[in-house]
């Protein structure tokens, strides 16, 4: 691969998060050089001083190194300076706020940053040619879907949720710019419910407080850092009446990345391309229990709640253009994902708080 990553310095923000981490080890892996930057809000920073501890793991993972920079993408100043300093073939862009439910209650926050924040990112990228964007976009941008599985051309923009909203709101951003400058290359990747961990354990999901996804509640709730799953709604028109959704693996959701990339490079200018990245296939509630009791050998206590805000019946991929296209298809099943995501649980019970056993 060291062809294809030959030349191509990559700028990836919120590279310390959960996807974003997950992305650079895989980068690393295909030879890319790699300048992270984040503010910290959804990362630990642990006992270094110099970078986050989930960068500190991924280079220990790949035995290569990267930069990174503290910085805000609502600083305008700060994002400035890291491209007068370095210089960028492409930029991977994972910095936003991300909770479906925390959008509803604090919405301005959410446009502020999402939409805002990225605004600033593109008119910098602009004013230093650098014009190849890869976009963390997500399925809330398809709303109530009037049909399943999902594809790239179903309707968009009847969102149910701010989060959904400002995702949405930032690909028809991205449309008028290629439409406007034909040397943009911008691909927007939609995908799903990412959940899972790396296979070696060291680097995972570490949510801040109370998790906003299944996946790392239940882990919790097996590893015995919370007493009860709360399962939003059992009355939706879905086969055992709760939500149903389209997993798919963490590392396979990175090696996506890499993928669309590689492909962006060989195909420049590309203009605007939104690309599914799901399994096609979709899982209940209950199955997901199901399954990580399976994996973990542990019972997973639930109680039936209401319905949440902004949550809709079922939502999964048709994700067969990221196979046409980019050669990219999820090879990781559902027990594949709840035996990573235990393993990760279990070697690391409060995150990244504390050593790795």
């Amino acid at each position: 691969m060291a062809s294809e990553s030959e030349s191509w310095n990559v700028l990836v923000t919120g590279g310390a998060g959960y996807i974003g981490s997950h992305t650079v080890l895989e980068l690393l892996n295909a030879d890319f050089k790699v300048v992270v930057i984040d503010n910290l809000s959804n990362a630990y920073r642990g006992p270094s001083d110099e970078k986050p501890e989930c960068l500190n793991r991924v280079e220990r993972l790949t035995g290569r190194n990267l930069v990174y920079i503290e910085c805000d993408i609502n600083d305008i100043n700060a994002l400035k300076s890291v491209f007068e300093k370095y210089s960028f073939q492409c930029v991977i862009h994972f910095a936003a706020l991300k909770a479906v439910g925390e959008s509803c209650e604090i919405p301005l926050e959410y446009y502020k940053t999402n939409v805002s924040g990225t605004l600033n990112l593109l008119e910098i990228m602009r004013d230093h040619g650098v014009k190849n964007f890869i976009y963390s976009s997500s399925a809330t941008v398809y709303g109530i879907p009037e049909c399943l599985p999902l594809t790239e051309n179903t309707k968009t923009g009847n969102c149910t949720n701010p989060y959904g909203r400002t995702k949405f709101i930032v690909e028809e951003v991205c449309k008028d710019l290629c439409d406007s400058d034909k040397a943009w290359s911008i691909i927007s990747l939609r995908y799903f419910n990412p959940v899972g961990a790396h296979p070696s354990g060291e680097i995972g999901e570490d949510p801040n407080g109370v998790p906003n996804n299944l996946m790392p509640f239940i882990a919790q709730v097996a590893v015995g850092k919370r007493k009860m799953l709360y399962v939003y709604g059992n009355d939706y028109e879905t086969p055992d009446g709760t939500g149903v959704r389209d997993y798919i693996h963490i590392v396979d959701l990175a090696l996506g990345h890499v993928k669309a990339m590689i492909y962006q490079k060989t195909q420049h200018p590309l203009g605007f391309r939104a690309i599914n990245l799901g399994t096609g296939k979709g899982y209940s509630v209950l199955e997901v229990i199901s399954a990580f009791e399976r994996a973990s050998g542990k019972k997973i206590p639930y109680e039936i709640v209401e319905r949440r805000l902004g949550d809709i019946a079922a939502s999964y991929a048709d994700a067969s253009l990221s196979n046409a296209e980019f050669s990219w298809t999820a090879k990781k099943n559902l027990d594949e994902m709840c035996a990573d995501t235990w393993r990760w649980q279990v070697n690391n019970p409060n995150g990244y708080k504390v050593p790795q056993r």
